[in-house]
């Protein structure tokens, strides 16, 4: 298997659309272009890999028609009235603070002006300085500068820490301006793990959030990166963290797919176990996570991340069909762990939808037989 992996990235990376391959009882080959057998995402109704969206894992219409907005006339009153009118406890105002402050941080990188040139994300100083009193303004911009601290600094430097404690003063305007609102807390999160809260100072801080939005599963993702072996805890807090979580999902709640989240946080840099993506705890987790998403609100806006985790793990396991599966529902948009982590996440998802086609194919699947 890890042959065809190298086959198939240096396919990918050599700019051939697509792996082309057939089916053989001995499993997946590649083969040569127009080859009857091979298998091509296309013929799915997949999008070509120069159309996925890499800025958000799944649709919000809204959004991306103001975002589009305010980036084209440099007016944040369009972001203003969304965040108004977006449900301050539901996943979906976290990831529009989010998004837009990604976007300003993103225009400031592109253009961080100069004598004659007006730097990049200049709506959002005009918001904050226009419009003091605006919860969802307080929130973007302590987002944008938490995003700036990770983005221009590294963690552990003064210049790190002066941003950080910039964002978590922000944080307080942002909290006293909307009182029953998580996001400023959520946000925080970030801030405990740069900062390197301890372990007391974090779980106040967590109940804050708990106290506002229980069954947040944003807030818990981002809850878990601080309890993992890479930050300030470990792989049995990381676990113990997420099965909890999990444990006390309401009907409905994505939060049953932590444990998934939880194993793709502590996955071996070099994997030298046979069929570790079949083991026990691989497999429960896998398991955890597609009884989420099939008793999930389909316009759950945290569903998208599930499925996109999911699509990593099924490959992995070469579970092909379940795989595809989750492929039908979150193609088009890429901007979800783990391709993200890429610095090209539309390749990175690619690759694994052109593996998970040949595997479909390689036992049978045709467009035909794919349920969706």
């Amino acid at each position: 298997m890890e042959i065809i992996w190298v086959l198939i990235a240096l396919v990918m990376l050599s700019f051939v659309v697509l792996p082309l391959v057939r089916r053989r009882s001995a499993g997946i080959q590649q083969v040569t272009s127009g080859h009857p057998d091979a298998a091509d995402p296309a013929n799915y109704g997949f999008l070509r890999q120069e159309e996925l969206d890499i800025r958000m894992p799944g649709p919000d219409q809204d959004l991306l028609d103001v975002l589009d907005l305010v980036q084209r006339t440099q007016d944040h009153r369009a972001a203003a009235q969304l965040l108004q009118g977006t449900e301050a406890a539901g996943e979906r105002r976290w990831q529009r603070v989010q998004a837009f402050a990604g976007a300003a941080s993103l225009e400031l990188q592109q253009r961080p002006g100069g004598v004659s040139d007006t730097p990049g994300g200049q709506w959002l100083r005009v918001w904050r300085s226009e419009a003091p009193k605006d919860a969802g303004g307080a929130a973007v911009h302590a987002e944008f500068l938490v995003q700036q601290a990770w983005r221009t600094a590294t963690p552990g430097t003064d210049e790190f820490r002066i941003i950080m404690e910039e964002a978590r003063a922000a944080l307080g305007d942002a909290a006293l301006l909307a009182p029953g609102d998580p996001v400023p807390y959520i946000i925080e999160l970030s801030v405990a793990r740069g900062l390197g809260y301890s372990q007391q100072e974090f779980e106040q801080l967590w109940l804050k959030i708990l106290d506002r939005a229980p069954a947040h599963m944003g807030a818990h993702l981002a809850a878990l990166h601080y309890w993992c072996e890479k930050w300030h805890g470990s792989r049995e807090q990381a676990y113990a963290f997420a099965e909890a979580a999990a444990a006390r999902a309401p009907q409905g709640s994505l939060l049953a797919a932590m444990p998934l989240f939880a194993v793709f946080e502590h996955l071996p840099e070099v994997n030298l176990v046979t069929g570790f993506y079949q083991s026990e705890v691989v497999t429960r987790a896998v398991h955890g996570a597609l009884f989420a998403v099939h008793a999930a609100r389909p316009d759950d806006p945290m569903l998208a991340h599930v499925r996109h985790l999911l699509v990593f793990f099924l490959v992995r396991g070469e579970r092909w069909a379940e795989a595809m599966g989750q492929l039908v529902h979150v193609d088009g948009h890429v901007g979800a762990l783990p391709w993200t982590l890429n610095p090209d996440p539309a390749t990175d998802y690619a690759i694994y939808r052109a593996l998970a086609v040949a595997g479909y194919e390689a036992n049978g699947g045709s467009p035909a037989t794919l349920q969706r």
